[in-house]
């Protein structure tokens, strides 16, 4: 094992960093707050407007005001209409959506840096006026509702309503920001546009703007486009009072496969003195050598942590426990209030409260690999924390001593003070096949009317180049078969590595032994043979590491320890500890896991539908049940595990501050010994025949709303010339929200749905095609109507050049976006790599995109699409006709 590695192998490494952001300020005359943070990761913007208003400042009696104006920002404004907006962010191909919370209502672009002068003309002309009628809002209105009964149909999202209104009693906390349907109901358009008129104004507003961009340039631009708008006077914000908090317990049932047990309290928030001491106390005991997380180690709970949510005026935190279906709760419940009164009474070990400040500080480096997250990362420090950069919060946490997380502890855990909630699984009942949805309709397909765009629009969707890709990944192979990806980056002091051994248990595990593979993915958590778990979990505390081994892996770690964090993923991944004394517990962990799964809704659902599309003894139904883990041997994990991991099926990317011959040389010394034995499994699933029409209905008693699935198998494979048509002509039907054909039919123009989604699943050997949506169950009916209408339209009617165009667009523009963050680059280097395809895949995707014929599109629904054979899942109450 190697555990010391020369110095000089990050001696040239350390001199990669050198792309660090850059960081410019001002504020205009009309008050608004611009930063600009140049990151040149990729040739990417990330644009946030941050509103410094929230459901904090929503009416009496009007609770989800500042989310249903979110929602209404997207159907115009004076300029720019509803399906000008549409079409110009689906031109731009990026993330385009809005978050509404508790202090602030961002929205956001995430697009090529080509596109930044679109993106911020979009957002002045926002801010100066929006077009809210009353028709619009009641067509939105369809759509909030479905997102609100989605939530409702979540018990973990009624828990979290009960915990802030207990907690948050007589403040703007009390409610969610979500809204109701009575207050949406009795809410008017005029009344939402005066909220924004009231709102959404300079002076209440911070520009973050964060990517490959000029900042000298960028700043000319916002200037000339935001500095004419004017401020204007704020209204009073609500005040803020905080009521004491006395200990109440709540109970719920929940389609979860487990249970949940909570113990929680109110904590300071992120605009306290006390903050920095309140997020390093949750990164102490949310830690992985921390009495609560070992809960899950000894075979007292499935999983335990810490776990916090800091809002600006005021905090929530506590410990949550999983505990098995049909086990009882309160052994458990009992050892989580132990622990917390340990750190009440006797403080928090002061070796986890310093290793909480070292990640926490080594965190703010790692939020450099992201576009988009560094963007983040500075709308909150400044829009929620109130700092000057989320930099400014590391002199804060250095400063934290263990006395102060001890003070912390004192004055939180307090019995008297103890929200408890317990969330008891429940079964909904079987899958039912129903009469079906009948067969393809005749509809007569009505063409989109062109979008004619804006001038400062229009040019710049006048060309569709295929981006030049920035990535100059390095393939090595090792003597072992071992593949190895570097892509160098310098944006950051750090490296993150992304790895897999290609495996299939439907297909390796042996007869009886199902459930095999999530034992020993369990038992990775306790170590190496060389460090037990809570050795290595200081070993990764030490150099401020996060890691993840088994069949997929994973590490994060400062760039100048990238050795010795290679040297602890070798050796966890290597060489796991196969203890008999822990094996029993995570064997019951799995099993308990799934006694509970095998009963809820969801996995009935999904297999169900399953059954429906393969044939009977297809390896895919293959799935675990507690006698099949509990029949299971410390013996039996070990042959699976000599069988299954090998360096010839085991595929490594690096990406970050470290060169190519550098991580060579890392990778060679710490995996190179590693042999495989015998021929290469098989790890692929068979071809199968295509299925026919069905349906099925499988309730869940915790749900007011249908999730559906509209699935089927199709003669496709990931190898398949066809799949760039038909991806291509998904993005025409859902790519580019309200520009798709399926948002505008189904949200924007009738309000059935909240969301819709289509995707393909494309296998070595088999192919899938899926549309999938919720929405109440009398709108079941009428959303697969339009869905099949389009779906027809795509195959028989008239398929529009802009369309068309509008979807290699997203496409190609979602070259540059998939390289804007280390994750991003990893994980699609990871996937091509392992399955032997070109590193520059995507570029070459892009090309093949770009030839495609409105023609050739239509002709690969019409032979892959069947309209009459969909197996329509519904998860949830009954669909009324």
């Amino acid at each position: 094992m190697l555990w010391a590695l020369p110095a000089l192998v990050l001696a040239a490494g350390q001199a990669l960093a050198a792309g660090a952001p850059t960081v410019t300020r001002a504020t205009l005359g009309n008050g608004l707050r611009v930063v600009i943070v140049r990151d040149t990761l990729a040739p990417v913007v990330s644009v946030q407007m941050n509103y410094l208003v929230g459901s904090d400042e929503t009416p009496q009696g009007f609770p989800g005001t500042a989310h249903a104006v979110e929602h209404m920002m997207f159907r115009g404004s004076p300029g720019l209409t509803a399906d000008q907006l549409a079409a110009i962010s689906a031109n731009m191909g990026g993330a385009f959506d809005a978050e509404t919370s508790y202090s602030t209502t961002k929205y956001f672009f995430v697009a090529p840096s080509q596109d930044l002068d679109v993106a911020l003309h979009i957002a002045a002309i926002r801010m100066r006026a929006v077009d809210m009628a009353q028709h619009q809002w009641q067509l939105e209105r369809g759509a909030i509702e479905q997102e609100v009964s989605r939530d409702l149909s979540n018990p973990n999202w009624k828990f979290v309503t009960q915990l802030f209104a207990r907690l948050f009693a007589g403040t703007p906390y009390a409610h969610t920001p979500l809204g109701t349907r009575p207050s949406f109901n009795e809410t008017s358009a005029a009344r939402l546009k005066r909220f924004h008129d009231e709102w959404y104004t300079p002076n209440d507003a911070i520009l973050v703007i964060a990517g490959d961009v000029d900042p000298r340039a960028t700043l000319a631009k916002v200037r000339a486009l935001f500095a004419s708008i004017p401020r204007r006077a704020l209204p009073r914000r609500q005040a803020f009072r905080l009521q004491p908090v006395e200990a109440e317990t709540y109970r719920s049932p929940t389609d979860s496969p487990y249970g949940s047990v909570y113990l929680a309290y109110r904590m300071p928030g992120s605009r306290s003195k006390d903050y920095a001491a309140a997020l390093v106390l949750s990164g102490a005991l949310s830690s992985k050598r921390a009495p609560l997380f070992g809960l899950g180690m000894t075979g007292k709970a499935l999983y335990a942590t810490f776990f916090s949510y800091l809002l600006p005026r005021g905090g929530i935190g506590g410990a949550v426990g999983i505990f098995p279906r049909g086990a009882d709760p309160k052994p458990l419940a009992a050892a989580m209030r132990a622990i917390l009164a340990q750190a009440a009474g006797k403080g928090i070990d002061p070796a986890l409260v310093q290793a909480a400040k070292r990640r926490a500080v080594a965190g703010l480096e790692f939020q450099q690999n992201s576009i988009n997250g560094l963007a983040d990362a500075w709308s909150t420090a400044l829009a929620e924390e109130n700092l000057r950069s989320p930099e400014a919060l590391k002199a804060a946490i250095e400063a934290v001593t263990p006395a102060d997380v001890d003070r912390l502890a004192r004055q939180v855990f307090d019995p008297a003070r103890t929200f408890t909630a317990i969330l008891t699984p429940q079964s909904s009942g079987k899958a039912v096949q129903s009469k079906g949805f009948g067969g393809a309709e005749s509809f007569a397909a009505v063409p989109s009317k062109p979008v004619e765009l804006p001038a400062w629009a229009a040019k710049a969707f006048v060309k569709l180049p295929v981006p030049r890709s920035r990535l100059h990944p390095v393939l090595y192979v090792l003597p072992n078969g071992l593949k190895l990806v570097v892509q160098p980056e310098s944006v950051s002091k750090t490296v993150e590595v992304l790895g897999e051994v290609r495996s299939n248990s439907d297909l390796q595990a042996p007869k009886g032994e199902k459930g095999v593979d999530e034992v020993l993915d369990s038992l990775f958590q306790f170590g190496s043979t060389h460090l037990d778990r809570l050795q290595f979990q200081a070993a990764l505390d030490d150099i401020t590491a996060s890691e993840h081994a088994g069949a997929q892996f994973s590490l994060s770690v400062p760039a100048r320890y990238f050795p010795r964090g290679m040297a602890l993923l070798a050796d966890n991944e290597l060489h796991p500890r196969f203890s008999p004394r822990t094996f029993p517990y995570m064997q019951r962990n799995v099993a308990g896991d799934w006694l509970g799964q095998i009963h809820s809704p969801g996995f009935v659902n999904a297999m169900g539908l399953q059954r429906l599309l393969v044939p009977a003894a297809d390896p895919s139904l293959r799935h675990a049940t507690p006698a099949s883990v509990m029949g299971l041997t410390l013996g039996k994990v070990k042959a699976y595990y000599a069988k299954v991991f090998r360096p010839d099926m085991t595929t490594i990317v690096v990406v970050g501050d470290v060169t190519p011959p550098q991580a060579m040389w890392v990778v060679a010394n710490t995996f190179g010994g590693w042999l495989a034995q015998g021929p290469k499994p098989h790890v692929h699933y068979p071809p199968v025949p295509l299925n026919k029409a069905a349906s099925l209905n499988t309730p869940d008693r915790s749900s007011v709303q249908d999730s559906v699935a509209m699935t089927e198998m199709i003669p496709v494979t990931r190898e398949s010339p066809a799949r760039y048509a038909l991806r291509l002509g998904n993005e025409v039907l859902g790519g580019g929200f309200y520009a798709s054909w399926l948002y505008h039919d189904l949200r924007e123009k009738s309000g059935l749905v909240y969301y819709v989604g289509t995707g393909f699943g494309l296998g070595k050997h088999r192919g899938r095609y899926t549309v999938s949506y919720g929405c109440d169950p009398d709108k079941v009916y009428p959303a697969r109507k339009l869905i099949l209408k389009d779906l027809q339209r795509m195959q028989h009617g008239e398929l529009p050049a802009t369309d068309l165009d509008r979807a290699k667009g997203i496409l190609l523009r979602g070259i540059p976006l998939g390289e804007s963050s280390f994750g991003g680059i990893g994980g699609q280097l990871l996937t091509y790599a392992s399955r032997g395809e070109p590193l520059d895949e995507s570029v070459i995707a892009g090309r093949r995109y770009r030839a495609l014929t409105a023609a050739q599109v239509q002709q690969a629904y019409r032979k892959y699409i069947r309209l009459n054979d969909f197996v329509v899942a519904v998860k949830g109450p009954k669909p009324i006709p």
